[in-house]
């Protein structure tokens, strides 16, 4: 997934992938937090569920399954975007890729910290996310609806390394996982555990 206008998209992968019936995820509180622990330190981020429902809903499901535990930062463009949500199990990523839930309406925008889905058109978010690393309000007309927002840690964020910029291809992350990511990308930074945590 990358993030697009005419010439600037999120794309799952390059392949063309037919249109899936939507999912339902367990609505999340209202409210919470999940801390990600990564190889350059934590950050955390604060969930609104009012701002994007089926969003925060579905990225609950995930943080709760541990989804995102040894996800790898594959796509880091700086001054625009850090993403992730490309599980290091194939098997594991087969199961979520698919599963695409609906828009929201976008409530919020997409400014630097914010956290949100990416797409690669209507209705098909499924597990990969980015935050904002700059304000990019030009992608909230695109549907791209924040849930979240980076509430501890934004020099955490702000360090990921983007030495590989875009160059990983995402058809052999989903072919080969972390096996591809660790081998041809050895300083590329990752979440060792993402956690919800209690609100102070």
């Amino acid at each position: 997934m990358k993030i697009w206008s005419l010439a600037v998209v999120l794309l799952l992968s390059s392949s063309i992938v037919s249109a899936q019936e939507t999912t339902k995820a367990a609505a999340a509180p209202e409210q919470f937090r999940v801390r990600f622990e990564t190889s350059c330190g934590d950050f955390v981020v604060e969930v609104q569920r009012k701002w994007a429902p089926k969003g925060a809903d579905r990225f609950h499901e995930l943080v709760q399954a541990g989804f995102y535990d040894e996800c790898r930062f594959f796509r880091v463009v700086p001054g625009f975007v850090v993403q992730w949500g490309m599980n290091g199990d194939p098997a594991t990523y087969a199961k979520w890729k698919d599963k695409e839930i609906a828009d929201d309406p976008v409530t919020q925008s997409n400014k630097k910290g914010m956290l949100t889905f990416a797409s690669r058109g209507p209705d098909t978010r499924t597990c990969q996310l980015f935050i904002n690393l700059a304000d990019n309000a030009r992608l909230d007309d695109l549907g791209f609806a924040p849930f979240a927002k980076v509430i501890e840690g934004m020099p955490v964020v702000e360090k990921i390394t983007s030495q590989y910029g875009e160059r990983p291809q995402q058809g052999l992350i989903q072919e080969q996982g972390n096996d591809y990511l660790k081998k041809s990308f050895p300083k590329m930074d990752y979440i060792k555990k993402a956690t919800i945590v209690p609100a102070e």
